[in-house]
Parts: C-alpha cells; sequence; structure tokens
C-alpha cells in the first residue's frame, strides 16, 4: 500500500455516506420505459441509429458516438416509441423512449471477450463499440482516453476511487461488493493503454473498500495494481488534484494528464470494463447513490441507464415527506432537477432527496470583505477573488491571466465565502460566454474560408473558361492560316 503525496488546498467536509451502507447494494428492477438521452453527461449528444417502431433487445445500438459521446445502447428488450425531447439531468434534452416488454432478451452479437489474446488495437475497438464512458461524471469516451494514452505513452494506469463529495458513496459500494471487477478492469485497461502499472487510489476514511481491493489484489497476484490511501479532503477526486495527490506533479493549464505520463478512469468504468470481457455486455447499467433526507431508505442502488429516478426512490421506500430539493450528484458539484422523470445516465453517480436543513437556502450575498479564505481552500492554487472581479467585468484578458481555464469548478470557492458570493457559478458563466465567443469566432473564421473558397473555385473557372476561350481561337486561326 503506498502513502499520497501532500495536498494544496481543499476542504474535510461531513460526508453523509453512512445510512446508504445500512442496505446491501440493491438491484432495481429493469424500467418499463426507458428514456436515454442522447447527451450521456459529456455536453455532447450522440447520434441516434433507430427510428420509431423498431424493435430492439439489450445491448443493441441505438445512438452513434460521436468525439465527446460515447455510443448508446438499449438498455431492455421492446419497441422504440420515439425520439423526442425529454427532462433530462441537463434540463431538457433529445431522448430515445424504449418501450420494454418485459423478455430482457439480449442482443445476440454480444459475447464474451478473450481479451488476454486481443491486441490493443482490437481491445480498444470493443471497448468504443460497448459505449463505456467516464463513470465519475465526465462520461468522456474511455476508448478514446485510453487511446490518447497509449500514443502518449503514459507510464501510470490512475484509477478514481477516491469519492470525495458528500452524500456521494457509490464508488466505495461497487469497491466493497465488487472488487474483483475493478482489479479485471484494470488489468484489461492496462493492456489497452500500454501503461506499465495501475494505482488503484482510495480515500482514508472508506476502510472496508480498501480491505477488499487488497484481498482481490492478492487474489490476481499482479504486481502491476497497488492500492494508494488518500486523505479524505475534498476535491481530491477531481482529476487534476488526484493526479497531484498520486505522482507529486501537476497537469499543465490547458493540459491534460497524459502530459505527465498518467491516465484516469474511475473504478466504475475499470468494472464496466470487466463485465464486457465477462458477459458481452455494453454499458447498460451503473450504481447510483440514493440518499438524502427526503428518501426513506437511502441505498445504493443498480439501476440501468434511462431509469427515471422516481423509480429509483421508490425502490428506496418513497419520499419521506421531508424532501426540499432534488439534485442530480453531490451538494457542492451537483445540478439541482425539476423532476424526478430525469432518467438515469451514464453520468449520474448521485440523486440527493434534500430535506431543507440538509441543503439550506444560500445567504443573501453582500459585498466581498478580501479575507482570502477562498484562495486557501482553492486545489488549483486560483485567486477566486481576483477571477470573480474579471468575471463580473466580463475581462477576457484577465480571466486568461487568472487561470479561468484551470478552474476545476469544484465549489470548495463558494462553500467557504462569508459573502455568500456565487463565485462558481460566476466562474461557469465566464466560461460559457468564452466558448460562446469562441464558437462564434470559428464560424466566422468557417465562413471565411467557405467564402474565399468559394472565390478561389470562380476565379479558377473563370481562368479554365479563358484557356478554353483563347485555345479555341487559337485552333480557329491556325485552322484559317492552314486554308490559305
Amino acid at each position: 500500500m503506498n502513502r499520497h503525496a501532500r495536498l494544496h488546498g481543499g476542504l474535510r467536509l461531513e460526508g453523509h455516506k453512512t445510512r446508504p451502507f445500512e442496505r446491501p447494494l440493491l438491484v432495481a428492477a429493469p424500467p418499463d420505459t426507458a428514456v436515454l438521452a442522447l447527451d450521456q453527461g459529456s455536453g455532447e449528444e450522440s447520434e441516434p441509429v433507430v427510428t420509431p417502431g423498431q424493435a430492439v433487445r439489450v445491448g443493441t445500438l441505438v445512438a452513434a458516438g460521436r468525439t465527446a459521446a460515447a455510443e448508446l445502447h438499449s438498455p431492455v428488450s421492446g419497441t422504440v416509441r420515439d425520439v423526442a425531447l425529454r427532462p433530462t439531468v441537463r434540463g431538457t434534452g433529445r431522448c430515445i423512449v424504449i418501450d420494454s416488454d418485459g423478455r430482457e432478451e439480449r442482443d445476440a452479437q454480444r459475447v464474451p471477450l478473450d481479451w488476454r489474446a486481443m491486441d490493443a488495437v482490437a481491445l480498444l475497438g470493443h471497448i468504443a463499440a460497448a459505449g463505456i464512458a467516464g463513470l465519475g461524471g465526465g462520461s468522456f469516451p474511455t476508448a478514446a482516453k485510453l487511446a490518447l494514452a497509449r500514443t502518449a505513452g503514459v507510464g501510470s494506469l490512475l484509477l478514481n476511487g477516491a469519492e470525495c463529495e458528500p452524500w456521494i458513496c457509490c464508488d466505495d459500494a461497487l469497491m466493497r461488493e465488487r472488487a474483483a471487477d475493478v482489479v479485471l478492469g484494470a488489468q484489461v485497461m492496462l493492456a489497452a493503454c500500454g501503461a506499465e502499472r495501475c494505482i488503484i487510489a482510495v480515500e482514508d476514511d472508506k476502510a472496508q473498500a480498501i480491505a477488499a481491493i487488497e484481498s482481490a489484489l492478492t487474489a490476481a497476484a499482479d504486481s502491476r495494481v497497488t492500492v494508494m490511501v488518500l486523505p479524505a479532503i475534498f476535491p481530491l477526486g477531481a482529476e487534476g488534484p488526484l493526479v497531484t495527490a498520486v505522482t507529486g506533479q501537476e497537469v499543465p493549464r490547458d493540459g491534460l494528464p497524459p502530459d505527465v505520463g498518467v491516465v484516469c478512469q474511475n473504478v466504475g468504468t475499470a468494472a464496466a470494463v470487466a463485465g464486457l470481457v465477462r458477459d458481452g455486455l455494453p454499458l447498460v447499467s451503473r450504481i447510483v447513490t440514493v440518499t438524502g433526507g427526503g428518501v426513506r431508505q437511502p441505498a445504493n442502488v443498480e439501476a440501468r441507464i434511462g431509469t427515471p429516478l422516481a423509480e429509483l426512490i421508490e425502490a428506496c421506500g418513497g419520499y419521506s415527506g421531508a424532501q426540499s430539493r432534488l439534485v442530480a450528484g453531490g451538494s457542492l458539484t451537483g445540478r439541482a432537477l425539476a423532476c424526478d422523470a430525469v432518467p438515469v445516465t451514464k453520468g449520474l453517480n448521485c440523486a440527493l432527496v434534500a430535506a431543507a436543513d440538509e441543503l439550506p437556502a444560500r445567504a443573501p450575498e453582500t459585498p466581498c470583505i478580501r479575507c482570502g479564505d477562498c484562495a486557501v481552500v482553492c486545489p488549483a492554487r486560483l485567486l477566486p477573488q481576483q477571477l470573480h472581479v474579471a468575471a463580473q467585468a466580463d475581462d477576457a484578458s484577465a480571466l486568461a491571466r487568472f487561470g479561468l481555464g484551470a478552474c476545476i469548478e469544484c465549489g470548495c470557492c463558494d462553500h467557504v465565502c462569508p459573502s455568500a458570493i456565487p463565485l462558481t457559478s460566476r466562474f461557469r458563466a465566464a466560461r460559457e460566454r468564452q466558448h460562446l465567443r469562441q464558437a462564434e469566432r470559428q464560424r466566422a473564421l468557417d465562413a471565411r474560408a467557405r467564402y474565399e473558397a468559394h472565390q478561389r473555385r470562380l476565379a479558377e473557372h473563370a481562368d479554365a473558361e479563358q484557356r478554353a476561350f483563347d485555345a479555341a481561337r487559337r485552333r480557329a486561326r491556325d485552322s484559317g492560316k492552314a486554308a490559305d
């Protein structure tokens, strides 16, 4: 067992993770109607490849992947009802709606894989085709991340079990009960990305998970895979701070972990890879923490992708009557939801049904008193108060100078601000404005390029016509001379 490097900033917070472990991991029944959001959490939609009325089985491809969106598969057997707008974690988005027939028939193409006999390219192809994506919340396609790591020649695969945000404990439950899957997934991903070693990072408040992983490692007898114990400090589970804590190196601003020889994956993603090679199934389910004072019996629930949250809450005894807010994710970085019809996605790790005293309303905002508390806790070593001034002025150069691109939107600065300034939301809005401006500039550049290409084609066409005319005139002149 390894020990961690020194951390910077962060917060030690009350975990609120005891109650879900009063019950064993639940397996929810398949939904009668699966609602598959085309944006599974990465911010980009996959492209539907099915039409209303089409029959599907468990594991049938229903949407093709794109750059930042993984393939999407049916979690049930049945019939596609529609592709329509439905409530999602991000508000409203296009969804594939599938009515289950209850038969649970499996797509015949989904068979176990002899992964040890495959080369890396074939293995990456199977992981991509299975729609496996980051289950820590980012939902970026796993195969693309592993392929980039292989190209960069990374030496270390880092599995993130540092589940640091309050309320969320789905990864802890997974490691406690399915540690062998995490280790098998680590071995498969090592073969796919070409790394020499794997470090499974787990926080020190997860004693049972650590013991389970160590037992699984003993059984696997693979010296390439080890455990590193980290302090339970938020936001250690974020990729940048985790890499620094484990390796002592900082990911360059606007860079990626492969720049320092590391590729990061979530332990849940590793378990999904294990499920692929062992059972042949693509990613059609994940574990979700359903918790908070607003639910009667909090638990960690394995649910099919596309299951409405209302069904998971019902599986946990239903609402307690004390529910005040419904949040997708934890209390610091989660998204408030308007209704419980929102479906489970690959990126949804927690449904927090909070009572009023668990997530109290934000106090009225007052002017910044320049206390510096936000800078002390910032894990990215930024100056949030300076960023806030730049964000309020929409000063692009100042935002770049003070490192907006390095902000991981963890919410630590919000949590400690005595003036109740919503710093993170303003940083997020400033970033979105920058992205919009960048997209507008790119559209203008693309339009200019198209215009210039059109002008070149017109000029080339005119030149060709002129050359043809001149050639015809020369031929006519030469034939006239020959006649004389």
